[in-house]
């Protein structure tokens, strides 16, 4: 009997939810208005969906709920996605840091580009893809490295680090 995975990465149903519902989260996080992220929450609780859409979609919605109540009053958007990180949003990290970095200038756009890759290196090891994911961890431990302080009034760098250095260590809690 064939079961259905959820896979954005061979899926396109998998990447259509997690790109759509990570967007609107990001959305939500910029403005404070869920308005978005309600609509397409609605759409696909309405549609009829195979277990592992369905599983993905609750998930998310839970931790989505969490997330917009702990960042209220958060303007810096490497705190914002850190709580985000902690509540194994990892994709979300990707799309509320990616809308800063448009804009960042010097280290700290380098910066939130290597916590950008950091939470890719997790997103592929979570579907196997551990090859591509040791390449992104390669990039993004250097840059790491070098803005330890910058990084240190937000965590402790070296546990992302070490985490990012292992292939076989999950994500760290980071605050």
């Amino acid at each position: 009997m064939y079961k259905q995975l959820f896979n954005p990465f061979e899926d396109r149903l998998s990447r259509d939810l997690r790109n759509e519902l990570s967007e609107a989260l990001a959305v939500a996080v910029e403005t404070g208005s869920d308005e978005k992220l309600a609509n397409i929450m609605k759409k696909y609780r309405s549609q009829p969906l195979a277990d592992c859409y369905r599983t993905y979609l609750e998930d998310r919605c839970a931790r989505y709920e969490k997330a917009l109540a702990a960042i209220p009053g958060i303007i810096d958007p490497i705190h914002r996605s850190l709580i985000l990180w902690d509540l194994g949003l990892l994709f979300e990290v990707h799309e509320v840091l990616e809308h800063a970095w448009y804009t960042a200038e010097g280290r700290m756009k380098l910066t939130m580009q290597a916590l950008i890759r950091a939470a890719g290196v997790y997103i592929k090891r979570e579907y196997g893809y551990n090859e591509a994911a040791a390449r992104i961890a390669a990039k993004a431990i250097p840059v790491l490295e070098k803005n330890r302080v910058l990084l240190e009034k937000y965590f402790k760098p070296e546990k992302l680090i070490a985490a990012l250095a292992s292939p076989d260590a999950s994500p760290p809690q980071l605050l």
